[in-house]
């Protein structure tokens, strides 16, 4: 593993040190819901990287734990609660994404905001990380301030809103602002944070065509990369839920070559 868990830190360890000196006098700051209550689980088996990681992160102003396997993260995840888990994909005793995608089928983890971290060079594997229900990844070899920069993104996210009673509606389907959850047929349809965002997206320019350019742009602060086929894996795990046939979606539409519509009528006994 130790090929695979490099991070653009200097060669040189002197400097190396003179880095994470500077990290501890100089701390980030973080909004007031994150200031040293944020609980962050950092699952990876190179030990190295994981102390430099996780000083880095806590002279930032969090509380980090770490775990060497995915039997270790799945015994901390079980007895402890944490506000974000970093996941490698590449551990000694499996694949990070079965870790994955065990998060999100436990009802008490399913929002749990996730960041990947993955050495593997296949967009694919993003891909079906982001399908299984990861919020972002980040590859190796990174930059430490860019997976504080993403962290902090992913807290934002997760951070209760104020009270808002704004709800969208659209036939059976509703998408609760405030509560931040959407309901189809009153049932709570199973999103991440992230899905949810980029879900208001759409239902707030009803019957306008955005490109992915735009809602990128609307997703401030949501590092999905300037490669959008990110946007096409969450608008798919959108359809799976909200849809009634995902393969022929009502509600979320594709205009080839332009981009997505969320539709203005999605049922077929609505008066408006």
């Amino acid at each position: 593993m130790i090929a695979t868990a490099r991070v653009m830190l200097p060669l040189q360890s002197g400097i190396a040190a003179m880095a994470l000196d500077g990290a501890r006098s100089a701390p980030h700051p973080l909004a007031p819901h994150q200031q040293m209550s944020a609980r962050l689980l950092l699952v990876d088996d190179d030990a190295r990287l994981s102390s430099m990681v996780g000083d880095y992160l806590r002279n930032s102003g969090f509380q980090v734990e770490t775990a060497g396997s995915l039997e270790a993260g799945r015994t901390l995840l079980a007895s402890e609660t944490f506000d974000a888990l970093v996941l490698d994909l590449m551990l000694p005793d499996g694949d990070g994404l079965d870790l994955c995608r065990e998060i999100r089928a436990n009802t008490r983890t399913r929002q749990l905001p996730l960041l990947m971290l993955t050495a593997r060079g296949e967009s694919m594997d993003r891909i079906v990380g982001l399908e299984l229900g990861a919020d972002d990844y980040l590859p190796k070899p990174f930059e430490p301030r860019e997976l504080l920069a993403r962290v902090k993104a992913l807290l934002r996210r997760a951070a209760p809103q104020p009270a808002n009673d704004d709800v969208l509606r659209f036939g059976r389907l509703e998408v609760d602002l405030g509560a931040r959850v959407a309901r189809l047929d009153g049932q709570v349809c199973d999103l991440t944070g992230h899905q949810f965002d980029l879900l208001v997206v759409l239902a707030q320019s009803p019957g306008r065509v955005l490109s992915r350019d735009q809602i990128m742009d609307q997703l401030k602060g949501h590092p999905l990369e300037a490669f959008d086929r990110s946007i096409d894996v969450h608008i798919s795990r959108i359809r799976s839920v909200i849809e009634d046939d995902p393969k022929l979606p009502r509600r979320v539409l594709t205009v080839r070559g332009a981009g997505y519509v969320f539709a203005r009528k999605q049922d077929a006994d609505e008066s408006s």
